[in-house]
């Protein structure tokens, strides 16, 4: 069956009207294949501004290198990072081009620029808008802004630009995001061209040039000169004609074509592959051990299970394991095995780690030196930094998952269960709120439906880190039943020095603090824990522990009750002498 994709018709035309320059400068970039999937469909828009002679380049060069970075940077990242990102470098360039010379910044002469940008990935829409270039929605009878003019108003015939491209070395851009419907047509245009034009005269243009949206541009840009127009005029109309499915999984793509392969045994030649022995067997994939046949390299081959081969959701997902490791580049995460050879079947070719997990690990290791767990956590930590910095969230770390080399190196080996904010954008696909991972390391905002973060992975480490002291869990099996809000104040944290006198006392503020229930209560970062694990500051060190409630509730109530008994015999006893 073939997968619907996203597809506009686009028009756009700019003219320089009265002036010899055009400082206006648009574009857009309608990608094929994948691209169009993970990365959506880009048009953009600058004006420079009239003072300034070098006005044009700046918005030539913000256009361009918008357009053309923004699909550079990683697949992995949502619009809204990516979009930043962009046009954070190109403001410094715009700056940085302005402070040649005598080193003096005259913003009404430098590199500057209005930028407004529409991305339509998926099944949303993303506006980046700075200045006063307009994004609009056409109604029937209305024109509807949805970006903000930012002119600062001193008078009522005196305006100017509070914001802009390349005026500070900062730059605030404005970003929403909504989803789109078939049919629905918007228009970016310059204020040579919107304030000319009105509801009517775009609805005429339409009617008048049919399909043909590059006309119906053109016939607004003159139509904006012959009513007045005296700046430069550019206009652009996108409309969408078709959404991707809701259900659609961008790594269908991934997999498309490719035959599920039939069981495999040692010995087999499997795709240029030779089986060594079976490594595991679970009820997500089949995972062997074999030998790349050109290389003679160790490789770990994955193959789906059995069992789900007839979900397509499980395949798509299947295949993100090696996606995402192709992506992420990082000593402590497993990395893709990467070959040349066309594929016929579908699995996953990773790269071996010989060594022993961290669950073999602490059981040869029931009662470690605090020295070895931080060493250990670092790299986890690490790896997991990287993840995040791709926008990318773990989900199942847990002892299982992690291997350590004869080096000491450690490893995320299973990506399986990865989160990835920049393939969900734009689909209906609730994956940050799955429950993918073991589930006594699985943080508690995930059972309350609040779905993942990076302090989710903070929270799953922070247990890991827990268990490697004491071999066991900070709050048993309690985790896992949590189902409201309110379940949450009823979790009971295990001091670690309950199980482990010997560890030092504000190592269990460092890890109370990693293991809050509510997440905005946790370390900022996972980079804050591992500081905090090797250097603690004072407030660890002066912490006097939770409150008797926490610690020990039946204590408490027992205590207040004896409190409450014992104030009842004194009111009595006062009452019965005044009597």
């Amino acid at each position: 069956m073939t997968t619907q994709r996203l597809l506009i018709s686009l028009g756009q035309h700019s003219e320089a009207g009265p002036h010899p320059v055009n400082q206006d400068f648009h574009g857009a970039y309608v990608p094929s294949g994948s691209l169009l999937d993970t990365k959506g469909v880009v048009v953009a828009l600058a004006d420079g501004i009239s003072s300034s002679a070098v006005s044009q380049v700046a918005s030539a060069a913000a256009v361009r290198s918008f357009v053309d970075d923004y699909y550079c940077t990683s697949e992995a990242w949502p619009v809204r990072r990516a979009s930043l990102r962009v046009l954070e470098a190109t403001n410094s360039w715009l700056y940085g081009q302005s402070q040649r010379g005598d080193g003096r910044f005259d913003k009404d002469r430098g590199y500057v620029c209005t930028f407004s940008a529409l991305v339509l990935k998926g099944r949303e829409g993303h506006l980046l808008h700075v200045g006063d270039t307009r994004v609009y929605r056409l109604h029937p009878t209305a024109l509807e802004q949805l970006s903000v003019d930012h002119r600062v108003r001193v008078s009522d015939t005196e305006t100017y630009l509070g914001r802009a491209l390349g005026v500070m070395p900062r730059v605030e851009i404005d970003y929403t995001s909504w989803p789109l419907e078939v049919g629905e047509c918007y228009l970016l245009a310059t204020d040579g061209a919107y304030e000319r034009l009105d509801s009517a005269s775009v609805q005429a243009a339409l009617a008048d040039h049919g399909d043909d949206l590059q006309a119906a541009a053109q016939a607004l840009v003159a139509q904006a000169l012959a009513r007045g127009g005296d700046d430069n005029a550019t206009v652009q109309l996108v409309r969408i004609d078709a959404l991707p499915d809701a259900a659609v999984d961008r790594l269908h793509n991934q997999r498309e074509g490719l035959a599920l392969p039939d069981a495999l045994q040692a010995g087999m030649a499997f795709e240029g592959f030779t089986i060594v022995r079976e490594l595991q067997v679970s009820a997500r994939s089949h995972v062997f051990l074999a030998t790349d046949d050109a290389t003679g390299r160790q490789v770990v081959l994955k193959t789906p299970s059995v069992d789900l081969r007839e979900d397509p959701s499980y395949l798509d997902r299947f295949v993100l394991e090696e996606w995402a490791a192709r992506r992420v580049d990082s000593p402590h995460v497993l990395k893709a095995f990467v070959s040349e050879r066309p594929r016929q079947h579908l699995f996953v070719a990773m790269h071996f780690v010989q060594g022993q997990s961290l669950a073999e690990w602490m059981t040869d290791h029931p009662s470690p030196d605090l020295g070895t767990v931080r060493r250990i956590v670092e790299q986890i930590a690490r790896g997991l930094q990287a993840l995040h910095r791709k926008d990318m969230l773990h989900q199942d770390l847990r002892p299982e998952n992690v291997m350590i080399d004869a080096q000491g190196t450690v490893t995320l080996i299973d990506l399986g269960a990865v989160h990835v904010a920049g393939l969900t954008e734009g689909t209906a696909e609730a994956d940050a709120l799955a429950i993918r991972g073991a589930l006594q390391y699985v943080a508690p905002e995930y059972f309350v439906g609040e779905g993942g973060s990076p302090a989710s992975d903070l929270f799953a480490l922070a247990v890991v880190t827990y268990q490697m002291l004491t071999g066991q869990l900070p709050y048993g099996l309690s985790v896992p039943k949590v189902r409201h809000e309110r379940d949450l104040h009823r979790l009971n944290y295990v001091p670690v020095r309950t199980l482990r006198p010997d560890l030092p006392a504000w190592l269990d503020a460092v890890l109370r603090k990693a293991l809050q229930p509510q997440a905005r209560r946790r370390q900022e970062a996972i980079s804050e824990f591992v500081h905090d694990l090797q250097s603690p500051g004072a407030d660890f060190h002066t912490h006097r522990g939770p409150p008797l409630l926490e610690r020990h509730p039946v204590a408490f109530w027992r205590a207040l009750a004896l409190g409450f008994a014992a104030l009842s015999l004194v009111l009595t006893a006062l009452l019965v002498l005044r009597g």
